[in-house]
């Protein structure tokens, strides 16, 4: 399950920018994520929750905003949502699709007090 270690990174990412605006704690962090970044939003909610334990998250509210893949296609151009780079275009049925987002996972936001 790699989604802990990425809520391990998240949090220290957080502390870190928590501890240069000398704060103590992370009251809010906003998190945005792809659909197809490999995360399994559900492991992730876990580890987060996990994670945060005696932390400077301990109480933090995190949101995690699912950023929907779309995909254009390369022969007629049409932007659509993908569920993977292999999907097909709705309008041409073309299967050479550029991947425009849904790949990001980053820290949005914080709030810290």
């Amino acid at each position: 399950m790699h989604e802990f270690s990425i809520a391990l990174s998240i949090i220290e990412i957080a502390e870190n920018e928590a501890k240069k605006a000398k704060s103590s704690r992370v009251s809010e962090l906003v998190l945005d994520i792809g659909t197809m970044a490999g995360i399994e939003f559900h492991a992730l909610d876990f580890a987060m929750e996990s994670a945060t334990k005696d932390t400077m998250l301990q109480k933090a509210k995190i949101v995690i905003n699912k950023i929907q893949a779309i995909g254009k296609c390369k022969d007629c151009h049409h932007e659509f949502n993908i569920q993977s780079a292999f999907d097909q275009c709705p309008k041409c049925n073309g299967y050479f699709i550029n991947v425009l987002s849904g790949k990001e996972m980053k820290v949005k936001s914080l709030v810290v007090e």
